[in-house]
């Protein structure tokens, strides 16, 4: 082993193979977010660029400093559901190695598709491709290794896929209906003809408005991502420093235990037919308070075992709030609820540095490479260039829908949210006619074969990295 001091990081032993690789893991998570960057903001800009609200040279910019602050003002939710996709628990008992070729096999098979997808202009979805890179990976662990994919967790991230750009395409259909038969003002359905025919001033400041939200909600969803991705990195190579969030005092964590605890009298008094799984809290309850005060966040190993039982504390503290079973009073369920949380916040974290890191790269891509998704978003998903109305409609829709998945902590395609928003206002100004057919398979094929590509290329590297152990 070999001593070193990074910024951020403090000391960290090493040997040199598994330092360079560490290097190397760090390096490819922020070059994936900064291909993240270009491949996926340019659909935020495209409406303003093709609309001549802003010149290209502002938008890009403008888009990346939102895309920026998103990512600080996002939180941790979509970053930890990333997170749990992985065995965590296996992959931190076994040598750091194993989960070098994991990480290794699951950023390279995201930036190889993320890549190719840019180069032949197609937006795809960074958010698929991340997917089916943490489930293929996943699957080739476990099946060397044991443990299992959380499949609820993808399921439930799968929906969310699925469910939004359906959303997307639905809800802007309708408000461009609205616009046309309610607002029925001519000027929001002008089509720019010549760099000199730009908007009217309020069609403009709603225009860059739309573009300010989706970049925003972008960073907060899209954003959160990267920092799952280097959390991952960080918890599999330096468990001991990451697994759990040591800035929260031993003292702190016992005064949450407590609170916690205080309702569970009342209810066992009160739910004397359903008192199992109460018992079962304040037994698991007692046990980690008795951890705590035995250093339990001292060794690896430790540390290991203190974070599977917060984990199991605090999901059986969120299953003894919501059981229909028991009688809970309102105030009983928000005491339980804000245990949850402040116990939560334990090992679902991520220091600023972190969020900092993935907020330049975001930042930064967003400024480079964008030119070939942007032709793609504002010239070739429909038979005619779009007008005012279309692009405001499509990222109104597409900032709303990402925020609120990024409120329930659940990923969201930008992409497909915001290309199935233009289809969607395209179908309802001029029907299915005015749809180029040809950009729409493009995009559908990408769709369908993002999943499964993703999913067996993560896999055959982490097959392949296995052998150099």
């Amino acid at each position: 082993m070999n001593s070193i001091t990074l910024p951020f990081m403090g000391a960290i032993d090493l040997s040199y193979p598994v330092l360079i690789i560490f290097l190397i893991c760090l390096l490819s998570v922020l070059a994936f977010e900064f291909v993240n960057g270009f491949h996926d903001t340019a659909n935020a800009v495209a409406t303003v660029i093709y609309t001549k609200a802003l010149k290209p040279n502002i938008a890009v910019p403008w888009s990346g400093i939102w895309n920026f602050l998103g990512v600080f003002a996002g939180g941790v939710a979509v970053a930890m559901g990333i997170l749990k996709l992985v065995p965590l628990d296996e992959l931190m008992n076994l040598p750091v190695q194993v989960g070098a070729c994991l990480v290794l096999a699951v950023l390279l098979s995201s930036i190889i598709w993320n890549l190719g997808t840019w180069y032949l202009g197609i937006p795809c979805s960074s958010s698929h491709t991340l997917i089916g890179a943490l489930i293929g990976g996943s699957i080739g662990f476990t099946y060397f290794y044991g443990g299992s994919v959380n499949w609820g967790k993808a399921e439930e991230i799968g929906l969310s896929l699925i469910l939004s750009p359906i959303f997307g395409f639905g809800a802007s259909v309708l408000l461009m209906f609205f616009l046309k038969n309610v607002i029925k003002a001519k000027q929001l359905f002008h089509i720019p003809q010549g760099e000199g025919d730009k908007p009217p001033f309020l069609i403009r400041i709603l225009l860059i408005t739309t573009c300010t939200l989706v970049s925003f909600f972008h960073g907060s969803n899209d954003g959160q991502k990267g920092v799952g991705l280097l959390m991952l990195i960080l918890i599999t190579f330096l468990p001991a420093k990451f697994a759990i969030d040591h800035s929260i005092s031993n003292a702190s964590i016992l005064k949450t235990l407590e609170t916690a605890e205080l309702p569970l009298e009342l209810l066992l008094a009160a739910n004397t037919n359903h008192q199992a799984p109460i018992l079962n809290v304040k037994n698991l309850i007692r046990q980690t308070e008795s951890e705590i005060g035995q250093n339990a966040k001292g060794s690896t190993a430790e540390i290991f075992k203190f974070r599977k039982d917060i984990e199991k504390v605090s999901k059986e503290i969120k299953a003894l709030s919501t059981n229909q079973e028991l009688q809970l009073s309102q105030t009983e369920k928000e005491q339980l609820a804000l245990s949850y949380k402040a116990l939560n916040k334990v090992t679902d974290f991520s220091p600023l540095w972190v969020i900092a890191a993935i907020s330049i790269s975001l930042g930064l891509g967003t400024m480079i490479g964008w030119k070939r998704i942007v032709v793609t978003i504002g010239e070739k998903i429909g038979n005619e260039h779009l007008n005012y109305a279309q692009g405001a409609t499509a990222e109104l829709v597409g900032a709303a829908t990402i925020g609120l998945s990024t409120g329930l902590g659940l990923p969201v395609s930008t992409t497909h949210v915001l290309s199935s928003g233009i289809a969607g206002a395209m179908v309802a100004q001029g029907g299915a006619g005015n749809l180029n057919n040809k950009t729409l398979k493009s995009i559908a094929m990408a769709w369908v074969l993002t999943l499964p590509v993703c999913i067996v290329l993560s896999l055959l590297l982490f097959t392949l990295f296995r052998l150099f152990l």
